[in-house]
Order: C-alpha cells, then sequence, then structure tokens
C-alpha cells in the first residue's frame, strides 16, 4: 500500500518521516519524482492520484491538507469524495501519496473525524504525530536518545534530563541541540551534563527576560538577553520566547474558567508549574503578553524576510518597545 495519511501536532516528527520516504527516491530525478502540493482542487488532486508510474522510479506526491479539514464547508462533494476514494484504492505502483494535516503545536486542537474524508483516508495508512506531554519525561528520553543513536551518538541519563530540563517537549530545537552537542563531543561519542550546561538555555532564563520587561525594567532584561546570544543565536532565542509567551496567554486569558487540569491540557504542562506560572503571573496584563507577543513575531517576520538590518537589534527593539 503506497497511500499514507499523517496528522498531529508534532510537525517534527510528520517532517522527519516524509524525509525518510524521499531519501529512498532516485536522487538523479528528485526534482520530477517529489512534489508537495497545497489544498489542490478536486481538478488537480484526481489527477495527481491517477498519474502513471514513472520511468524513473518511485515518485512521492505530498499533499498538504490543512484547509480540508479547517474549512466551515466540505471541500468536496460527495461524488468527487467516491472518485477520490477509488483514486486511492487503485492506486498505481510506484505512485506515493502522503496526506498531511500539521495541527497547530500547543492549542489541544484534534483533527474532525467526523467529516468523510478523514473516514476515506484513514483507512489508509493512517498515523497521528501528537506533541509528547511536557510531564511525560520517559517518553521524551526515549526518543532523545533514539534520536541521537541516528547521529552515532550516546546520551547519559543525567545529560538527557537536563536537556529536558531546559527545552521541554521541543522536539525540532533538541534535534537542533544534538547536531550542536555532536560537534562539542567530537571525538567523542558520548554526550555529558557538563556539554548539555555549556549550550543550554533554561525556561527560568526566558522567564527572567520577559518578567523584567513586564516590570518595565527594560535596561535590566536586555542585559539578561545579550548574556543569552553568548550561548543561542537571537532566533532561537525568539522562538523559545515566544513559545513560552504563547502558553501564558493561554494560562492567562482561561485560568477565570478552566481547572488546573484543563489548562494542563491545553498548554502541555504538568498541573503544577500551571499553577506554578499562574502564581507568578498574578499581576501581569493578558494585554501586555498578546503585545509583547505581536512585537516579537513582527520582529521575526522582517528577519526571516532579511528585512532586519541587524539581528540581535530587531530582536532587542521588539523585546522592550
Amino acid at each position: 500500500m503506497t497511500v499514507y495519511f499523517f496528522y498531529g501536532d508534532e510537525d517534527f516528527n510528520i517532517d522527519s518521516e516524509i524525509e525518510a520516504m524521499r531519501s529512498k527516491l532516485n536522487p538523479d530525478f528528485i526534482s520530477m519524482s517529489y512534489n508537495v502540493l497545497d489544498n489542490p482542487e478536486y481538478s488537480e488532486l484526481i489527477n495527481v492520484l491517477r498519474t502513471p508510474p514513472m520511468m524513473f522510479g518511485d515518485s512521492l506526491f505530498v499533499i498538504n491538507s490543512e484547509k480540508y479539514f479547517s474549512a466551515q464547508k466540505t471541500y468536496f462533494e460527495d461524488k468527487e469524495l467516491e472518485d477520490i476514494e477509488n483514486a486511492l484504492k487503485n492506486n498505481p505502483e510506484g505512485l506515493n501519496i502522503v496526506f498531511v494535516v500539521k495541527l497547530p503545536r500547543d492549542e489541544g486542537k484534534k483533527i474532525d473525524s467526523r467529516r468523510k474524508l478523514y473516514k476515506i483516508l484513514s483507512k489508509f495508512n493512517s498515523k497521528e504525530f501528537a506533541v509528547f506531554k511536557t510531564y511525560k519525561t520517559a517518553e521524551i528520553a526515549a526518543w532523545i536518545k533514539q534520536q541521537a543513536k541516528k547521529k552515532d551518538l550516546n546520551i547519559k541519563d543525567d545529560a538527557c534530563e537536563l536537556l529536558i530540563e531546559h527545552i521541554g517537549n521541543n522536539l525540532r530545537q533538541f534535534d537542533i541541540e544534538l547536531d550542536k552537542l555532536k560537534l562539542i563531543a567530537y571525538p567523542d561519542k558520548t554526550v555529558t551534563q557538563k556539554m548539555v550546561e555549556e549550550i543550554a538555555v533554561s525556561n527560568q532564563d526566558l522567564f527572567n527576560i520577559t518578567e523584567l520587561i513586564l516590570k518595565n525594567k527594560k535596561d535590566e532584561a536586555l542585559l539578561e538577553f545579550k548574556k543569552l546570544t553568548d550561548k543561542k543565536h537571537p532566533l532561537e532565542i525568539l522562538a523559545a520566547i515566544q513559545t513560552m509567551l504563547r502558553k501564558w496567554v493561554i494560562l492567562k486569558t482561561k485560568s477565570s474558567t478552566h481547572s488546573a487540569a484543563e489548562l494542563s491540557k491545553l498548554t502541555g504542562q504538568h498541573e503544577f508549574v500551571v499553577k506554578q506560572t499562574l502564581t507568578k503571573m498574578k499581576n501581569t496584563k493578558a494585554s501586555d503578553l498578546v503585545r509583547l507577543k505581536q512585537n516579537l513575531y513582527e520582529a521575526e517576520c522582517r528577519i526571516k524576510s532579511a528585512e532586519a538590518l541587524d539581528i540581535n537589534s530587531e530582536v532587542e527593539i521588539a523585546l522592550i518597545k
């Protein structure tokens, strides 16, 4: 069977699965054999599903399908869905089709399993890729060790625990840090706790920066930010603060209507962490958190679009304005 349906809010694992499939294609014809389509209309989609086998080997089509499930109305008519299902059942040998639905991270959203398209796709190679809960450290540790093994690395238990303490459950960030740790460990292949300490930025560091900003102690906040740039690229710090702020906004705006257990599920944090954070944010306004998050998002957009003249300055301005 060469039809797949990948969905969930852990986009790193989805991307890794697809990359593993892509790596098996003939590298000499990759530009023709590998294609990514974003929510194609029925006519384009059905043509892809009926594509005959290629003379240069297997081909892989990745169909990003978020709009198929987010649209208010049904994306395809019943007759079109029938055609799609028949095409998938009679998929030509050598043609690999992957339907992908990436859900927003840290928002607790689920795919709409009531839709007819979901019922069709779930009959094939269907797999959910869910974000690890931050309190399920044993599962995260097992993933880190497996990922380290792929990089020909061995990571000690205490080093793994410290990495989880600093990063949480961000698999993409773990992967980046493992690449750095491989360079630090070379020519050895074992990662120690001391190595992790050299590169790690803790949640407390990020909390301190944000807390100082919200207390209008901007000079101190910038000082803390500059200290972190000795360990991390500004964009990495920016992304980490944004992730934290997104959780804070959820906690602050929903704390009056949701229990600690419910907030734990929404943010992927342990109940103890939720209660501790809410206590620290007692005098913080949700509007201030939202404004800061928006400033950082705009800075990130300018940096990634090459509009920023200086990355450090761009982040610093976003933090204090």
